[in-house]
């Protein structure tokens, strides 16, 4: 990655920044539903921010049911309501 995804100086949580960067790689088809997020600590390195900052931002899109978390598997993208091409 060139550039973080994250600007510090703007008036939006740093981890909403990285919450909308990971909503943004899925919608660009990037990150398919089923694939597999990197790690809290892998992203955190990528984006250049703290792992807590990263587990927010996961969280949040948990919440959201963008993403689910199955313990010792990973986070993986889910399927979006009215994203099947069926």
């Amino acid at each position: 990655m060139d550039e973080s995804p994250v600007d510090p100086s703007r008036p939006v949580y740093v981890w909403r920044q990285v919450a909308d960067w990971i909503v943004h790689r899925i919608e660009s088809g990037e990150l398919q539903p089923g694939a597999r997020l990197e790690g809290e600590r892998e992203l955190a390195e990528q984006v250049g921010v703290a792992v807590g900052t990263v587990r927010r931002a996961v969280e949040d899109l948990r919440q959201r049911g963008i993403v689910v978390t199955l313990p010792a598997k990973g986070t993986f993208v889910t399927e979006r309501p009215g994203s099947s091409d069926s």
